[in-house]
């Protein structure tokens, strides 16, 4: 440790020494505002919260690295793919979904999983969760959704009937829900789940071909889940019980890591996919579009600093590089817009600019001014292209090749058309094919707990409702749901058109 004495300063690196008493007339007279030490450090105090994210308010985050161990250039000429054995810097930041920063790491809740590397040709953002599907599949209900997740604007309580009413009224949103209320719902650590970009992208290699393609990141350490009741517990003695399990397994050199595998689909097989394969609800189904290796991925270091690193960090799906790109995924296509737009209102304009955000390399813009510019703003070199004075070229090996587009009609499409309105058969396969017996009593466990908590002159209306969608991607779950409620079940089944 540095033993060399530093002086205490005010915060233009003035010297002072009076840092708890505030100047008076008198030992017991009235404060004198030329006090400004004591105005300085209040004026900063009043301002240390910046705005709190929307959603994934509450994270941990620690730095590490990914190592590529296959070769995929065959689908890809990003640099970061481009040699078996290269490292690239990552910073990864964990999250809840729903809660406020106090929350509590155990509340069932998806898990927010993005990763920022730091290539040589700028960061790339792969900003996902631990669920490869999610709630909805147009942005545009975004909003809504979020909006029947936070606190109910007449009682500022969290809300089962919203959220439930919701849902009922968005079939769509069954897959997510399903997983949601499995024990997957409550992971045990950061550590033991999976993440994923979840949305559909595209890769193109060096000869400009495309296909699309879904990113894993498969945990070594093995999926571990709390049940219930021990989330509960949990939620009650160690709020913070991911953060402070993240920080110490690091911390001793347990370091995680998590393999990154990708499904790859071409142009042809997504024409004659039985799904949308941008529906952000729908999966690939993994015998179909299997698994390949690509790398693996390592924490190791925990920020020196949580607000400078994991507070201040900032992903937007907006952010790939040469090699990687979108797809028509309608809720990706919204992210690119929303995310970095929501990083300007928090952090400013500039955001890209701090540290844990800013490119390792060289960034050559036009964008000058506007809050926060600390990096000497471009000095005296021109802030307009073309111009006559300075060497920034465009590069024509980053030009983009065009994409094929199947329609040329812009409308307002009917969400329910045919090949978009089966919101019931992954579902249903899920709870039939991939839950053990364990997993498919605790899932119906937490249904009913959870759909117990409607309230109000709509609470029939909303259960049936939500039941309905229930059988309908699988009887015997529909059954034990209707069973637990009270709720006669030939009933149901007679409105389904089940008996």
């Amino acid at each position: 440790m540095n033993k060399e004495k530093k002086r205490l300063t005010s915060a233009s690196g003035s010297p002072y020494y009076e840092h708890e008493n505030t100047q008076s007339i008198g030992p017991r007279g009235p404060l004198l505002i030329q006090d400004y030490v004591f105005h300085e450090k209040m004026a900063h105090f009043n301002r240390e919260r910046i705005p709190e994210r929307i959603v994934h308010a509450k994270g941990s985050g620690a730095f590490g690295k990914l190592t590529v161990t296959n070769d995929i250039t065959k689908y890809s000429k990003a640099k970061i793919f481009n040699k078996i054995g290269k490292e690239t810097k990552v910073f990864v930041r964990f999250s809840t979904v729903g809660g406020e920063k106090g929350s509590s790491d155990t509340e069932r809740d998806p898990r927010g999983f993005a990763v920022k590397l730091y290539t040589e040709d700028g960061n790339w953002d792969l900003v996902g969760n631990n669920t490869p599907v999610f709630f909805i599949k147009d942005p545009k209900k975004f909003d809504d959704f979020i909006h029947t997740q936070k606190r109910d604007p007449k009682t500022n309580c969290k809300s089962p009937t919203m959220m439930w009413d919701y849902w009922s009224l968005n079939p769509e949103s069954l897959h997510q829900v399903l997983i949601l209320m499995s024990d997957r719902g409550t992971p045990f650590s950061y550590r033991n789940m999976n993440g994923y970009g979840s949305h559909t992208y595209s890769m193109i290699n060096a000869k400009n071909e495309l296909i699309w393609v879904k990113f894993h990141f498969k945990t070594q350490q093995g999926i571990k889940n709390f049940d219930a009741a021990l989330a509960e517990e949990i939620r009650g003695k160690d709020p913070d019980w991911a953060q402070r399990d993240l920080v110490q397994a690091i911390e001793k050199g347990d370091f995680p890591k998590w393999n990154l595998k990708i499904q790859v689909m071409t142009k042809e097989q997504a024409k004659t996919f039985r799904w949308n394969p941008f529906d952000l609800t729908k999966i690939w189904p993994h015998k179909e579009y299997p698994l390949f290796d690509v790398g693996v991925m390592e924490l190791n270091k925990v920020p020196d600093n949580y607000f400078a690193d994991v507070e201040q960090a900032a992903f937007a799906p907006a952010h790939v590089v040469d090699g990687i790109s979108y797809s028509p995924d309608k809720m990706l296509q919204g992210r690119i817009l929303s995310y970095p737009d929501a990083h300007r209102y928090r952090l400013g304009a500039n955001y890209e600019q701090i540290p844990v955000n800013k490119c390792p390399f060289a960034v050559n813009n036009y964008q000058r001014d506007g809050y926060m510019r600390v990096d000497g703003n471009g000095g005296s070199n021109p802030n307009y292209h073309p111009n006559s004075f300075d060497n920034i070229v465009q590069d024509e090996n980053y030009k983009i090749p065009p994409m094929e587009l199947d329609s040329n009609i812009a409308d307002w499409y009917d969400r329910n058309e045919p090949g978009e309105d089966d919101h019931y058969t992954q579902p249903g396969n899920l709870f039939r094919n991939v839950m053990t017996e364990a997993e498919k009593k605790n899932t119906i466990s937490n249904i009913i707990g959870a759909m117990k908590g409607i309230e109000g002159p709509k609470r029939n209306e909303i259960i049936n409702r939500q039941l309905c969608h229930w059988f309908r991607a699988d009887v015997g779950l529909g059954e034990a749901v209707a069973k637990g409620l009270g709720v006669d079940v030939e009933a149901i089944m007679s409105e389904l058109g089940m008996k």
